[in-house]
């Protein structure tokens, strides 16, 4: 029962049915994490001495959320449903010595404050022209805390003390029963606000162009901050269904068509090998049976592969390993295709917060089934016989390499005292998905996947192994990994940028159906480039092909992890120790599921190449 409730809990997704709004409604504007692109350690909007409501309530999170650092508290701010308001006073607050400098370290550490209304995240709206000259608005996430500006030739830091909110809403004149929110954008502003008497507002309220800003000094006990905001309330034609797009507007849809042409011409080359290969071998087997007066050195030179054939199915060194990798590579790759499909078909929209991360860690832990099943027919294809070990080391090893590593970064992070840090229960609960659902169903699968037969390889394995000539230098095994890991991480690498943008510079990536095709790009990269690979290797007389065909298509992961170094160094502007660490270890585990699930895909499609081939000719 405690499994079920941690599963209940996990896979709690709030509803984002729209909710029509009359003039004068309460509107509830929440408040959410505070997040720098510096430090990469979000903080409690509360964390800072912003003005308080009486009563601080937490929103119920999913799991998605807690993981992402999520925490969605009420505000003292007073909306009412399309009625504007100039200017309003939230608070007065006097901040002390430790206070200001925790807002002036803020400043300097680029912290942006994101707000909520009807789901909409806050954003700042910037105007620019595009690389034709035409006019564009783009959308960027929050409002800065402050800024860092020269007053008389001097660095000094302004608190952002006043916010405009625009909230834009659509509504139907036809059928009308209410507005809708569509729209939520921020601008902060700092003005050094006049005495005022109580009950009133600052004569310097709303701001002015050329306003004083409220300079804050460090280790300063006393300064006084007024807070204050306006509101606006402006009708849109965009309706409640696509309010969205506006955020999604922070990418070019143009370079992810020049990805998706990028890794098509790729898939056409190595299209193009793989139809070379099979007509070649099917030509020389027709040529096998109509000339069978040919020697035998000639055959040999012109069907290098089939002298192997005694060999080919000899079971690889560590076999346990490899059926284990295998295992959690097809559990990885059945979350990410169900994961694909449900975002594809909108199930996975932004307004669900941390859907799309409950989504992933939920399905993958239900995918342990597939992972229990696969492993252990291939195991069994190796003429393995514990079983039991194979089972608990495909639910064991690689996810506890993934939660240890997990676990001792959320432990550093929670010494930072930060929010980015997963409360220890939510730890609790991710080891009970993966102890009490994910390992039984391991178990599960393995059962069956044992008990069904195995297909018998199509040709007969040889009791002694045959003697490898010594291989040319670009056929070693290094050497053809790495080659081979090159271009399916070329068909990914311009996605990978969005992807890494919207991971840890805080964009908005919803691009979904781009995705989707990428996502089917690298598939047939990684199984054609296996199958030309392999079929050289055993052109050359090498019959190890089982671990060089996942090892080929998976060392485009040590290509991921480089590129996301180099992004690191070329993109990022992180300063702490801490922070680096942290983006190295959730590095360090993207490529290690990216290696199972690119190495599994050529795995298996070099697997049925080989069986294909060796189905065609008769040895025995």
């Amino acid at each position: 029962m405690a499994a079920l409730a941690c599963f209940a809990h996990a896979f709690y997704l709030p509803g984002v049915a729209p909710i029509e709004y009359n003039a004068g409604d309460r509107v509830y504007l929440s408040v959410n994490q505070l997040t720098s692109v510096h430090t990469q350690l979000p903080m409690r909007y509360y964390t800072l001495p912003f003005c308080q409501p009486e009563v601080i309530e937490d929103d119920r999170e999913n799991l998605g959320e807690l993981l992402l650092g999520d925490r969605i508290e009420n505000s003292p701010y007073m909306l009412a449903a399309k009625q504007a308001e100039p200017c309003m006073v939230l608070c007065e607050v006097t901040l002390t010595k430790d206070e200001a400098n925790a807002f002036i370290e803020a400043i300097e550490q680029e912290y942006r404050v994101h707000l909520i209304v009807d789901g909409l995240p806050s954003a700042t709206k910037k105007s620019m022209t595009d690389i034709n000259g035409h006019p564009q608005s783009l959308y960027e996430a929050g409002h800065p805390v402050g800024e860092s500006v020269l007053v008389s030739g001097k660095p000094t830091k302004i608190l952002n003390n006043h916010i405009d909110l625009t909230i834009l809403y659509h509504e139907e004149p036809i059928d009308y029963t209410g507005s809708r929110v569509v729209g939520f954008e921020v601008r902060g502003h700092s003005v050094a606000h006049a005495d005022y008497a109580k009950g009133s507002v600052p004569s310097t309220c709303p701001p002015q162009s050329g306003a004083a800003p409220l300079v804050l000094e460090k280790d300063k006990d006393g300064q006084k901050v007024t807070f204050t905001y306006s509101v606006k309330w402006e009708q849109s034609e965009h309706k409640w269904a696509s309010r969205w797009d506006s955020y999604l507007l922070m990418t070019d849809d143009q370079i992810h068509w020049f990805s998706i042409i990028n890794s098509l011409m790729i898939v056409l080359f190595l299209t193009g090998m793989v139809a070379m290969i099979m007509m070649r071998t099917l030509h020389a087997d027709v040529r096998r049976y109509r000339e069978m007066a040919e020697n035998a050195e000639e055959a040999q030179e012109e069907t290098g592969w089939k002298l192997v054939h005694g060999d080919v199915f000899r079971a690889p060194s560590h076999p346990m390993l490899l059926a284990v990798s295998v295992g959690n590579g097809v559990q990885v790759f059945a979350m990410t295709v169900v994961t694909m499909i449900f975002a594809v078909l909108g199930f996975l929209s932004p307004a669900n917060r941390g859907a799309l991360m409950t989504a992933m860690v939920v399905l993958l832990v239900v995918m342990g089934i597939c992972s229990g099943y696969y492993s252990a027919r291939i195991y069994k294809m190796f003429k393995g016989k514990n079983l039991t070990r194979n089972t608990l080391a495909t639910a064991m090893l690689y996810p506890s390499i993934v939660f240890s590593i997990f676990f001792i970064l959320n432990t550093i992070i929670m010494g930072q005292k930060t929010y980015g840090a997963v409360p220890f229960l939510t730890l609790l609960e991710i080891l009970g998905l993966w102890l009490c659902i994910s390992v039984p169903l391991a178990f599960l699968g393995a059962y069956f996947g044992w008990k069904k037969p195995v297909d018998e390889p199509p040709v007969r394995v040889n009791q002694i192994p045959r003697q490898i000539p010594e291989q040319v230098w670009y056929m070693k095994p290094i050497v053809s990994i790495l080659m081979g890991g090159i271009l399916p991480f070329g068909a990914i690498f311009i996605e990978l940028f969005f992807i890494l943008s919207s991971i840890w510079l805080h964009k908005f990536y919803y691009l979904f159906g781009f995705l989707f095709i990428v996502f089917v790009i690298l598939i047939l990269t990684c199984a054609e480039i296996t199958i030309v690979m392999c079929y050289f290797q055993l052109c050359s007389e090498d019959y190890h092909w089982w671990w060089r065909a996942f090892l080929t298509s998976g060392a485009s992961a040590l290509y991921v992890f480089l590129y996301s170094v180099f992004y690191f160094f070329s993109r990022l502007q992180i300063t702490k120790f801490v922070s680096a660490m942290l983006y190295m270890g959730y590095t360090t585990i993207m490529a290690l599921e990216f290696f199972l699930l690119t190495g599994t895909i050529g795995f298996f499609a070099c697997y049925y190449f080989v069986r294909q081939i060796y189905s065609s000719i008769k040895v025995d």
